[in-house]
């Protein structure tokens, strides 16, 4: 199957960037919704089984091989001039098996020369999925950063605008450096585009063969495209514009469409990052906000739960009950000058917005104040993530409690989701650790099966059972145990996995008064994320991570550590999400290495408390009673029931989400796409 066949538009045109590439989006019918649902639930997974034995694995792996020799004789310029050759049959024959066998052994043996790594036939299996547009399971460490390069190197030969996307700019700044050589040995360029940038910069890295660059820089980089071209982005719009004045409105845009994307940690971008649209906004004054703000505070601390609001912290919303109006209206008259500037509606929505920031919003769990700021967490990562705002006036409300400086209310000048925007690539693939819980989901909505690539080495991870302590209190007594058995007696490494800022200052509280030396990586250390992880594998040395440690950046294991049993890692709670557990047991026993984990939680837990307060309450009575605790049957039950709870209500907000940029799009649909 040709290029031309492949993506309807020839590598010429990609390349040259017109017209916009992008994938037309159109709303399946409800038979074809229901037929890819029964698809991707059913058919998919046994499909994959068997696509995995047979040719997508080891006869791939087979093809590859028969090159190594051939190759390894070759010198430097040999090894260019096969590219060159290559680029012209990829763009004539596309990504068959036998030519891409050939390149990905080309770029296995240029990885050796110019990177001193060679890719494992697990990695040649990952590629070549990547390239059959499938999303990878790898298991943690097995080397995704660089299997990846096989993929792209092939995809920018034949001439596609390759988007490698990551969760955040340093990892996309790190990708484009450490594997920019493999790129530029065959002539392709390689750039990142990182917060911060000008916009020619911008313009000439995505002009680039593969740009590296995290999700949230590409889809806001999209928006502002989508706004400056309007309802005149289609081919044949650019063409005539390209006809009539040469450039195309070159000058309005950064990227060249959407051609090829490979999105590293995919389910978090697809799944985790995907509950909220991206929001592209101008901001405006916020001379007139803090009275109004501060007025609504004084008024919901005045208020008492349950008779005049109710929290329903599982939806991270409040409600106010008929008491509750009768109260606004009894605090704030409608005789006052304050409630004359407002209607009654508007000073309704002023207090639960209030409220809401005093009883749902917690400082250092859903955000930090750094520098007098106030600065949003991503809950997945556990990252700060820089110029997000809540909306409607929430993100300013936090601002007056915490009695900072308020920024203005921003104004929507175009939206988009995450389902909405990856859909329109004409091409698109994905790795990550963690993809099985949601293949389900990942199918359904960009069209993508999950397949999993088997380990290059035997895991030796060894996970002792849960335990689950009366409160916090005693969950970090246990906690600091465990650091003295292992990191002080056994002189291994430790790594302690917690869930919001708060609860890793809490545990190096606890520490410190114990005399336990460690370091404490969190939202408000994130500028020194790489190195603190990048020496969590010392002998004896104590790491106290938010999540943000399950992703991106290896744990080396000192050479002594190893032969002591290797990294420990202890999950301090649950996430709402299974995944993101199973991402931090990934840190330890990675490349066959030793290791270990074991899970010490509370009852107190926020993933009990909120998903599953009924079961929590029964097994702590019953576990007071047996004076034993629970047993880990039991610990299971509790888990998989609060986290079934948890993501099928993430699944629904996802769910609606798209829903409803669906709608705005119908709405709009008279100015264009509806962004």
């Amino acid at each position: 199957m040709s290029t031309q066949t492949l993506f309807g538009l020839s590598p010429g045109d990609l390349a040259s960037g017109r017209p916009y590439a992008e994938r037309d989006e159109r709303e399946p019918p409800w038979h074809d919704k229901l037929a890819l649902r029964l698809w991707h639930g059913a058919a998919m997974p046994l499909l994959r089984k068997v696509r995995a034995r047979e040719s997508l694995g080891p006869a791939f792996v087979a093809r590859v091989n028969r090159h190594t020799d051939e190759f390894a004789r070759a010198d430097d310029a040999q090894l260019k001039l096969e590219a060159r050759r290559l680029r012209a049959r990829l763009q004539r024959e596309g990504f068959g098996a036998a030519v891409s066998a050939r390149c990905f052994a080309l770029v296995r043996e240029a990885a050796t020369r110019v990177l001193g790594q060679r890719h494992y036939d697990t990695q040649l299996v990952a590629g070549w999925w990547l390239l059959r547009g499938l999303l990878v399971e790898m298991a943690t460490g097995e080397g995704k950063t660089f299997a990846a390069t096989l993929t792209a190197c092939t995809a920018a030969l034949a001439g596609l605008p390759v988007h490698v996307i990551t969760v955040n700019d340093y990892l996309a700044a790190r990708d484009a450096e450490t594997m920019g050589p493999l790129y530029r040995f065959f002539g392709l360029s390689c750039a990142a585009v990182v917060h911060g940038m000008a916009k020619p910069d911008r313009r000439a890295a995505y002009a680039g063969d593969v740009t590296y660059c995290s999700n949230k820089e590409l889809a806001f980089d999209y928006l502002r495209d989508r706004a400056a071209l309007g309802d005149q982005a289609s081919p044949l719009h650019l063409a005539v514009e390209g006809l009539r004045d040469g450039r195309a409105r070159a000058d309005a845009t950064v990227l060249r469409g959407l051609s090829f994307a490979l999105v590293d940690e995919a389910d978090s971008v697809f799944i985790d990052e995907a509950r909220t649209p991206l929001i592209l906004s101008a901001t405006a004054d916020a001379g007139g906000d803090r009275e109004p703000c501060e007025r609504a505070l004084a008024i919901a601390r005045q208020m008492q739960a349950p008779l005049h609001f109710e929290i329903e912290r599982s939806h991270l919303r409040v409600r106010l009950t008929e008491p509750g109006r009768d109260e606004i209206e009894r605090l704030d008259p409608d005789d006052s000058q304050a409630a004359q500037a407002a209607s009654p509606r508007e000073r309704e929505e002023g207090v639960q917005r209030a409220l809401a920031a005093l009883h749902l919003y917690t400082r250092d769990r859903q955000y930090v104040v750094i520098d007098d700021k106030v600065q949003i967490v991503d809950e997945s990562t556990g990252r700060v993530m820089a110029d997000r705002a809540w909306e409607r006036g929430l993100h300013q409300m936090i601002e007056a409690k915490e009695g900072v400086a308020l920024t203005g209310r921003r104004e929507t000048l175009a939206r988009i989701t995450y389902q909405r925007l990856f859909r329109r690539y004409l091409r698109l693939c994905g790795m990550t650790g963690t993809a099985t819980e949601v293949a389900g989901e990942i199918g359904r909505t960009y069209g993508l099966s999950v397949a999993r690539v088997p380990l290059h080495r035997p895991s030796q991870r060894r996970v002792a059972g849960a335990r689950c302590l009366p409160d916090a209190a005693a969950k970090w007594q246990a906690v600091a145990e465990a650091v003295r058995r292992v990191a002080v007696g056994e002189q291994r490494p430790v790594l302690i996995g917690t869930r919001t800022v708060a609860a890793s200052e809490a545990v190096s509280a606890v520490l410190r008064e114990q005399g336990l030396a460690h370091v404490v990586l969190n939202a408000k250390q994130d500028r020194e994320e790489a190195q603190i992880v990048g020496a969590a594998g010392q002998a004896g040395r104590v790491t106290v991570a938010t999540n943000m440690a399950g992703r991106g950046t290896d744990v080396a294991l000192a050479p002594a550590v190893a032969q002591a049993g290797g990294l420990h890692v202890i999950l301090t709670e649950y996430h709402d999400s299974a995944r993101i557990d199973r991402q931090l047991m990934g840190r330890c026993a990675r490349q066959g290495d030793p290791g270990s984990g074991e899970a010490l939680v509370a009852f107190d837990d926020e993933l009990f408390i909120t998903q599953a307060p009924w079961l929590t309450r029964c097994l702590r009575d019953w576990a007071a009673t047996r004076g034993g605790g629970l047993s880990g049957r039991a610990i299971e039950w509790l888990r998989w029931t609060a986290q079934g709870v948890a993501e099928a209500r993430n699944r629904e907000v996802r769910m609606q989400t798209l829903r409803h940029d669906r709608e705005l799009a119908r709405m709009l649909a008279f100015t264009g796409r509806g962004e």
